[in-house]
């Protein structure tokens, strides 16, 4: 029999724990909910971009009380953003798009992803920003990039600087792709998938495809998400990289495929199988963006401006280069495909 005393002495640590975890979520709770009412004035620009911004804003001028709550926060929700993210498309669509989209879908991430990380290396920017910058432009953005920081010891700087470059780069091709697409003769199909495979934000690929169509974005969405499955085998591969490399500096190793990167798996077949309705996927999705701005305001808070302008042309540089080469690669795939 467990001693009453095991209980009582439970308690304290529970209530000093809430209070110490508190100051931290209230700062969450406030920045994301800004985040959420910036991109209700201005939808061309999302949460997510909203909330990293905001919290490099206000990170510095926190008091130190409110640390730990916010790497409370950012850890929790991003890992629980993965997950939820597995909701958003199912295997039969995958399946659905043919053999040939699937695969000019895993050769553009690809070449896009280790593509990015060789031009950062040649160019001398930090390993960690490379890193970022190739899992945001190839597979979904933001919300690539903060799971990627998950298994990972990149700096914060990295993190927000590869969001802003997401969000720069994205915006310029929701103008371009389709200016692009009708100069070179793309019907509404065409310039669908290639929205799909080459604009980095799920926001930005629809504002992309619009001007060709409903048809077009139905295609683009459905090739965007294939986009964002790729995520779990790059981030249980980066996982075990870095396993590897922790294991050896500190006889400590992190799990080769992360629990959450299991959850995002099974969610997806959890889709696949027609057992929720459409209201609690939509529900879903909307949780989904609210864990990540929640969570990109916390990485936000830790960046200094200071540190964030060292990437400098270093940085607008690598984002040109990767955002070509997903447009490059994407249009070449298709054609190699024959779509």
């Amino acid at each position: 029999m467990t001693a009453p005393g095991h209980f009582v002495g439970r308690f304290p640590d529970v209530a000093g724990a809430v209070r110490s975890l508190a100051p931290g979520l209230l700062v969450v709770a406030i920045g994301t909910t800004a985040a959420f009412c910036l991109n209700a004035l201005v939808p061309a620009v999302s949460a997510l971009t909203f909330a990293v911004v905001l919290g490099v804003a206000v990170g510095g001028r926190l008091p130190a009380r409110a640390r730990e709550g916010l790497g409370w926060a950012t850890r929790r929700f991003l890992r629980l953003g993965v997950v939820l993210l597995g909701l958003q498309l199912g295997l039969g669509e995958v399946f659905g798009l043919g053999a040939g989209r699937v695969l000019a879908v895993v050769v553009t991430v690809l070449v896009t992803f280790f593509g990015t990380l060789l031009f950062g290396r040649l160019i001398r920017v930090s390993r960690g920003l490379a890193l970022m910058v190739a899992t945001g432009f190839s597979v979904c953005g933001a919300s690539a990039i903060a799971a990627m920081d998950s298994v990972t010891e990149s700096d914060r700087e990295d993190v927000a600087t590869a969001v802003t470059l997401v969000t720069l780069y994205g915006s310029a091709a929701i103008v371009l792709v389709p200016f692009v697409g009708q100069a070179l003769g793309m019907g509404p199909e065409h310039l669908g998938a290639w929205a799909g495979l080459s604009v980095h934000e799920v926001a930005q690929v629809v504002a992309a495809a619009s001007p060709a169509g409903a048809g077009a974005v139905a295609v683009a969405v459905v090739i965007k998400l294939t986009r964002v499955v790729l995520l779990a085998p790059m981030v249980a591969g980066v996982s075990i990289v870095q396993r590897r490399r922790g294991g050896a500096a500190t006889g400590r190793r992190p799990p080769i495929v992360p629990l959450f990167v299991l959850g995002f798996l099974a969610m997806m077949l959890v889709r696949g199988s027609g057992l929720l309705p459409a209201t609690a996927l939509s529900a879903a999705e909307v949780v989904t963006t609210l864990l990540f701005a929640a969570a990109l305001f916390g990485l936000g808070s830790g960046v200094r401006i200071d540190a964030l302008l060292r990437a400098g042309r270093r940085g607008l540089a690598l984002g040109a280069v990767s955002t070509l080469l997903v447009a490059v690669v994407g249009y070449g795939a298709l054609a190699a495909v024959g779509v």
